[in-house]
């Protein structure tokens, strides 16, 4: 059990790594339009914003790597689930907020990793 919450944490964290980069770094081009579904002119406009909520991937990211690389195993499970919880919540607002399937792609793969964590 211990290995598959590492591994479901891991893709997770892999996971809002790609966000980090989709948002702060191909926003505004090709790649990023046609996932975001976003014009040219929109995603301009949002560049900013776009980076910022990157960023906030990204410290989602490291704390889910920190939590696995914490030395202390009950602390380091502490970690792990209090960051895959900011993912859920991130995903349920996303999702009742932007577009529902961001509920699937950001808080299903959360959930289910919490769900191994906790019952391992």
């Amino acid at each position: 059990m211990k290995m598959l919450s590492t591994v479901l944490v891991l893709l997770v964290a892999l996971e809002h790594a790609y966000f980090l980069y989709l948002e702060m770094f191909l926003w505004t081009k090709p790649k990023g339009l046609k996932i975001f579904g976003n014009t040219a002119e929109r995603a301009a406009a949002s560049k900013v914003l776009a980076a910022n909520q990157g960023l906030y991937n990204g410290f989602l990211a490291a704390g889910l790597v920190w939590g696995l690389l914490y030395p202390g195993a009950v602390a380091g499970v502490h970690i792990q689930a209090f960051f895959l919880a900011c993912v859920m919540a991130a995903g349920i607002y996303g999702g009742l907020t932007v577009k529902k399937t961001i509920l699937y792609v950001q808080g299903g793969p959360a959930l289910l990793a919490l769900a191994v964590l906790l019952a391992g």
